[in-house]
Parts: structure tokens; sequence; C-alpha cells
């Protein structure tokens, strides 16, 4: 008998053995079956160390129980006692279990006795699961047998059905029910392998085999299906294994981080076409969505076929449509098997009553079938069909369905043949810092997100925004331009022109008014114009709204451009949005809708109305008539200019009795966005003064998102920073404007040294996607000032390393637009100084904040 410590260096050698000789990935498969047959040897003489009656079993379960054990997923084992396990054999039990630790095994165990089963099962639809993945390792076989044979007898098929489908629901909606993510989850994610376990479970629970080839029998799958669903299993699979080995450890995520290692792994190489560059990596990731792309294509076929053995169809209502098709229950199906081929047309029509038939929740599994095998009629021919082209259209003219219907005409690749430009962005990834999904899901995502202002569920997310879309003319323009917004991507030039052209021809070729093409075309041009005014430029500003109104021109572009700019930025990722762009983006609109219907707007009427609600604002809170006009005496223009009511109506009630201090005042409060915090920090202005407050929110770890930098007629600083508290951080607001208003203070009243910037860690998104940083000053358009333009990674630190290098050449900042996307910092400065005169000296402070911002 074997010592534990022999036992387990064996293990570990035989694993490595196993890891050198399925090192190719074409060989990686046949890895699974040999680890699950290394790891049973194991446990069977680490068991048999111990001479356990044969009453109590070992038995694998979960994906061991399969037969699939991947390098470093974990050995799921049930220990089946009997009904009244003495305490000796319990001692054992706790003996045996710590051993599985002490070898190096992963282990996911419980021990229970038949009826703990079957009260578990009871409450817990994932023990039922583990159960039917059962696999005896040791012990008596008939108790095994009567054991399986009881739970499996429990098992109420519909209702494990109707379970298991909830927790696929669940699960697609952790990851925004979308396919293509940009580092996709192999196993559970839309499209993955937990969709190919689903349908074996639902299988298994009905008795029907675990292989495509027992469905197949059943005629729930072709040849042809069966070859293309194994393929993409292969490939997953595949994947996976690799990927456990790259990581050294249980990791499904297909990250940056090993996407160039596993391509270069299965053979990928960078390569070429025309002016567009593929790499190794997009590659493999292509490999991976056209696998992904055949689950999700196929899988919704076999559970369909599942669901209609489990619930009879004897008795459900058929109800005549049309010619072409019927609706069996909740079920849209055509009524012959050649529909398709015969009148090509109704495949768009398919959509088109799927939308129409408010009963009509799916498409029956013969009906999908049949259209995923007549995709192929989609040709130049049927795209310039006016029948066809006029049911493309209508679908967006539908008001309800919108979404599901595009997703499906995706899924099953008929959204890409009707529109080929589309077809060549669907799982193009964007090696970018601040997308998610491929562009055909980001496409979708704004898509929807658009969608769902016109859906009276949601109107609580966006009010505004769904106001403005119900009294929209002709919303399918809005939609057709989501889908059409960034179409021009991975052609080797300015995506939005090349959009702009591909919308151009589509649109003329369309049943669409002259206006709404044109308004179609001008959106996907212009898609990122608002966004860049209102995150780059002071939208309080009255010339900015003046210029950015002559710009939109009237208020139905007005409308159009901000309503897809709010559903662009919240279809780019979950990190990317937030309250405080919102804000940015509805004060622009609002402040060019005002000026578009008075047509008319002189800076003076701009300057009275803001400081008459200013006044009113003050005198809300008791402050006597004359309060404000020490402070207000030494503001110019400049500061009313650029600064919103509420927001002067604050200074001056911190600051109407303190206008000549002489220690510095911070005061903070929740934002208006309601995300973060505003801070004020009034003081007599000194040159490292930006510097020193940038440092101070840095190192508690605060971002900083907007500033407005403004020197008093007095000599004071009165600067306002917008700043961003973490979501792990646990402060409570009170505490932390508490916290900020007398740190801050205290440091900038003791002016000490400005502390040293600390290296910090690169993320992992940076790492692989280096941004070049970019640094440029030019003269703003009223030769006054300066404009200073940096584009960079984000990295903490970046401000501070930036005022730092300012200070020391004696530039001051007069105002700061701080705009992050994702991991990727575009910051502009308005700034003013002697050296700026000197262009000489301009190119040398460029090259000096380019070293500073490298070198950090």
């Amino acid at each position: 008998m074997r010592p534990v410590s022999a036992i387990r260096a064996s293990y570990a050698a035989d694993k490595a053995a196993l890891h050198q000789r399925f090192d190719t990935p074409s060989e990686a498969l046949a890895l699974l079956g040999e680890l699950t047959q290394l790891t049973d040897r194991t446990l069977n003489e680490l068991w048999g160390r111990h001479q356990f009656i044969d009453e109590v079993l070992l038995v694998a379960v979960g994906g061991y129980g399969r037969g699939e054990l991947f390098p470093y997923s974990d050995v799921d084992l049930l220990i089946l006692l009997p009904d009244l396990p003495s305490p000796a054999l319990l001692e054992k039990l706790e003996v045996f279990v710590g051993e599985l630790w002490d070898i190096g095994l992963e282990v996911g165990h419980s021990v229970r006795t038949t009826a703990d089963c079957m009260h578990e099962a009871e409450k817990d639809i994932t023990v039922q699961t583990a159960i039917l993945e059962a696999r005896l390792l040791v012990g008596d076989p008939e108790r095994f047998k009567e054991f399986y044979d009881t739970v499996h007898r429990y098992i109420d098929t519909k209702e494990f059905f109707e379970a298991k489908l909830l927790e696929q629901q669940a699960r697609y909606g952790r990851f925004q029910n979308a396919t293509y993510n940009l580092e996709p989850n192999i196993k559970e994610a839309p499209g993955g392998l937990r969709d190919l376990h689903l349908i074996g479970w639902i299988a298994a629970s009905q008795g029907l085999g675990r292989d495509w080839h027992a469905l197949a029998a059943l005629d729930m799958l072709t040849p042809e299906e069966i070859n293309k669903l194994e393929n993409a299993e292969r490939v997953l699979r595949a994947y996976r294994i690799q990927l456990h080995w790259l990581a050294k450890r249980r990791e499904d995520r297909i990250l940056f981080d090993y996407q160039h290692a596993l391509a270069s792994s299965f053979k990928f190489e960078d390569s070429e076409k025309g002016s567009i560059r593929l790499r190794a990596s997009e590659a493999l990731m292509a490999t991976y969505y056209r696998a992904a792309r055949i689950i999700s294509q196929l899988a919704p076929l076999l559970i369909a076929a599942l669901r209609a053995r489990i619930f009879s169809q004897i008795g459900v209502e058929i109800i005549p449509i049309n010619t072409y098709f019927q609706l069996r229950g909740e079920a849209i199906e055509i009524t012959s098997p050649d529909v398709f081929e015969q009148t090509p047309s109704t495949i768009l029509e398919l959509f088109w009553q799927l939308e129409s038939i408010r009963d009509a929740k799916e498409i029956s599994p013969a009906t999908l079938r049949a259209l995923w095998h007549a995709r192929s009629l989609i040709d130049d021919e049927f795209r310039s069909n006016p029948t066809n082209k006029q049911f493309f259209i209508d679908i967006f003219r539908q008001p309800r369905g919108l979404t599901r219907v595009l997703r499906r005409m995706n899924q099953y690749g008929v959204l890409g043949r009707f529109i080929p430009e589309f077809g060549q962005i669907v799982g193009r990834m964007q090696h970018d810092l601040f997308h998610v999904y491929t562009v055909d899901e980001h496409t979708l995502m704004v898509l929807r997100n658009v969608r769902r202002f016109a859906v009276n569920a949601f109107t609580h997310e966006y009010p505004m925004c769904s106001r403005l879309l119900a009294e929209f003319d002709s919303p399918e323009v809005l939609y057709l331009a989501a889908l059409f917004h960034d179409i021009g991507k991975g052609r080797g030039g300015d995506h939005s022109l090349l959009g702009k052209e591909i919308a151009a021809k589509w649109c003329t070729s369309m049943p669409l008014a002259s206006e709404d093409s044109q308004l179609i075309t001008w959106l996907v041009e212009h898609h990122l114009t608002m966004s860049s005014v209102a995150q780059k430029q002071d939208v309080y500003d009255p010339e900015t709204i003046q210029a950015f109104a002559a710009w939109v021109g009237d208020q139905r572009k007005l409308t159009a451009i901000y309503l897809l700019t709010v559903a662009d930025i919240r279809g780019t990722s979950p990190k990317v949005w937030n309250a405080w762009k919102a804000k940015l983006l509805e004060d622009l609109f609002k402040s060019t809708q005002r000026l578009l219907s008075s047509q008319t707007a002189p800076t003076r009427s701009w300057l009275e109305e803001r400081q008459d609600e200013a006044l009113r604002l003050i005198r809300l809170h008791g402050l006597r008539q004359d309060a404000h006009e020490d402070f207000w005496k030494v503001l110019d223009t400049v500061y009313f200019l650029r600064h919103d009511a509420k927001e002067i109506s604050w200074h001056t009630r911190m600051l109407f009795s303190r206008v000549n201090t002489t220690k510095p005042i911070v005061r903070a409060r929740l934002s208006e966005s309601g995300e973060g915090l505003q801070v004020m920090v009034y003081s007599l202005d000194k040159n490292d003064l930006f510097a020193q407050i940038c440092s101070f929110f840095e190192r508690a770890g605060y971002t900083i998102f907007d500033a407005h930098i403004h020197t008093t007629q007095n000599g004071y600083a009165l600067d306002s920073f917008y700043i961003y508290i973490p979501d792990n951080r646990v402060d409570h607001y009170r505490d932390l404007i508490g916290y900020i208003e007398f740190e801050l203070s205290q440091q900038l009243e003791k002016s000490l040294p400005l502390p040293s910037v600390h290296k910090t860690r690169i993320s992992r998104q940076l790492k692989h996607f280096p941004i070049q940083p970019h640094v440029m000053i030019r003269a703003d358009e009223r030769g006054k000032y300066h404009v200073l333009s940096i584009a960079a990674g984000d990295r903490t630190g970046l401000l501070s390393t930036i005022a730092r290098v300012l200070a020391n050449k004696h530039i001051e900042i007069q105002s700061a637009k701080i705009m992050t996307l994702g991991e990727r910092a575009e910051d502009n400065f308005l700034i003013s100084g002697e050296l700026l005169k000197d262009q000489h000296a301009s190119r040398a402070l460029e090259a000096e904040l380019l070293q500073a911002i490298n070198t950090y």
C-alpha cells in the first residue's frame, strides 16, 4: 500500500505526462478521457487504503461523471452513505477527503444518504442535474443502480425542463444575452459548452441517451447538423483545454491575456488582405464565434424538439395565418416543408409575422430548421425584389418584437445575407479599450437600447428619451441608423465615412422617403459628434451651444442624434456609461433645443437669465438680498458663462462671507447627477494648486471625471472637481465628504511639496492593447488661450503628472475636460502662459509632456 505522498507524486507526474503527450491542440480532446481515467485510478487507490464497506459508494458526478475532466476543473464527487452511517465510518471518510486535497485534487464533494439526496434534489435542481450524470467509481453496482433509478423516477421531466430553461435564461442574462463578447466565457456564455450540457441533461431526464447520434436516431438532428455540432463542440473543448494549461488554473474566459498565446498554440498567424490586417488572435476568435454561432443556431432546434416530446401536442390549436404560415399553440410554423424554396420572400415574412401576431412567441423547430437550410436563397435577386425590400422595412415599423426578431435574423444568418456589409461585421472584434462586444453584437445592443425608449415597461429608465421617441415621426429611421452606425468598421479607414457611403447606397435602394434616407445617412456619418462635444467641450458655454446648434440645424436631427448617442454609449460597455455622461448629454440637448426654439440667444440674455436663476436659488436658502454682492464683484463674465445657476448658487452660499479668506476652503456635496461627488476648492492661487488637488484625489483612489478651473479677479482659484468613487468603496457619503473637506484643506494649507507619483500597475487591457500617447498644443479659435489635448492609457497619476509639468513651466490651467473611455483617457485643457507664445517652446513642452507620460 503506497503512502499518500507517493500517490501525490505519481498523480502529478502522470498528469504532466498527459500534458506533454497531448500537447498538440488537435489531439487535445483525447485528454479528457485519459485524465478522467487517471483520476479514476488515483481515487480507487486512495479509497482502497481505507477498506470501506461495499455499501459506501464513491460516485463521480458533474463533468467528471460525464467523463469530461478538463485539466484544472473540479473533481465532483458524491459519497453515498448507508442509511445509518456509524461515527467510525464518518471519521474514516473525513480522513479520505483530506487526502484528496493532499494529493492536489480540486474537489467538490458531498456526503449523503439516499434520503439526503432525495431531500436535496427536491429543493435544488442542480442536485437532480448532478445525479443524472452520476457514474460509479467504487462500491456495490446493484446499490448504485437502485439509487440512480430511485432518483431518476423522482424527476418530473416537465418541471426539470422548465427549471433548466429558467437557469439558461438567468445565465444568458448575466452575459447580456450576448454570444459575441470580446472576452467570452467558453463554458457559460450563450453558444458555449453549457448550452450543449443543457441538451444532454434534458435528454437524460427522458432516458434518451447522452450523445448527438442518439438524438439523431429520433429524427432530432440531420447528419449535416451532427457534423456541424460536433465540430463546434470540438473547437470549444480544445480551446478550453488549452486555456486551462495556459492559465495553470480553472479559467474559462478567453481573456485578452491569453488570446495571443492561444492563437499561437493553434498555429494561427497574422495576415493581411489589402489594407486590412487580421491578427492571429482575431482569426482565433473568429473560429470561436463560428462555433458559438452554430451552437446558438442548433441548440434551440433540439430544445424545441425535446419540448415537443415532453409536452403533448395533442389538442394544441392550429390557427391558419395565410397560405404559408399557421400558428400551432404559441409557435409560428410553415404550412409545408418547401414554403421557403417555393416562395423565398416568406423568409422575411416569417419574421414580420412573428412581430405582428401577438400570440406568436416562438418559431417551431421544423420551421427553424427549414429556415437554416434556406439561407442560401438570399442572393442578389432576393435582395433586389421589391416585396422583400418592403418586408424588411416593415419589420422596423412594427410596434413590438423588433429586438427579438433582429437577434433571430442575425443568429440564423438572414440579416448578414440580406445586408452583406452587415455580414462582414458579424463576429468582428474591436481592439479598443472600451467596447466589450463584437461589432455586430454592439450594433444590436445599441438598437435594443433605442427600442427600449419606445417600450412602456422601460420608460422609468430614461423618461426624457422615452418621451422624445414617442413624439418622433418615423422611429424606424432611428432603428435603421442604429443598425448601420458601425457597419463601416474593419474596412481600413474612417468607419463613419465608410458607413455613410454604405448607408446612403442602401437607403436609396429601399422604399424610404428621401428625407428619412438623408437623416439615416447623416446619423451614421456623425454618430460620434454629440458625444465628442459633450465630453470634450464646455456644454455650459453659450458659444459651444451656438456652434452645436448651427451644426445640427433643426429639432428633428437634434432629437435623433441625442437618442442615438445615448443608446450608443450605453451599448459600448456597462463601465463606459455613467450618470455624469448622461447629464452632460442631456444638458447639451436641452440648451441646444432652447436655442433652436428661440433662434436668438445673445450672450447678455444667457448671462442675465443664469444670474437671475442663481439669485432665486440663493434666496430660497434664506440669505439676505445683497449677500451675493461682494462675492460676485470678483467674478467675471467667463465664470457666469461656464457655470450653471445651481453651481453659482452653491458657490455663493459657501463663499459670500469668505471672499478674502487666508485659508483654503474645501466643500463637497453629492453631484447633481447622483453619481460621485462635486468638490469645490477656493484658495489663493498658486502655481502647483491643480497638481496638489489631483495628487490628493489620486492617492485617495478617486477618479476625476471633470474639472472647472477659474481664477477670480482678486487672485483666488475657484475650482470645481467631479470625482467618481470606485464601486468597491464602502465609505458613507457623509463620512467621505467630511474626510475630503478636512484632509484636502489641510494639505493645501500646509503647502507641502508635491508627493512623488507612485508607479502603478498597468491594467491587463492596456498591457495587451497599449495606447501610444499623443500630445498636441494649439491656439484656440479666439487666440487668447491655447488648447492642450492629451490621449493616453488611463492610469492613476496621469492627471497629476501632467499638472506637475505644466506647473514647472508656469503654465496656468483655465479649464479642464477629463474624458475616460474604458481604459483610454482623452483630456483637454485650456491653458495660458508666456512660454506658449514661442512655437519652439510649445513643441518642447509637448515633448516633455510626452516623456513624462511615458515614464511615470
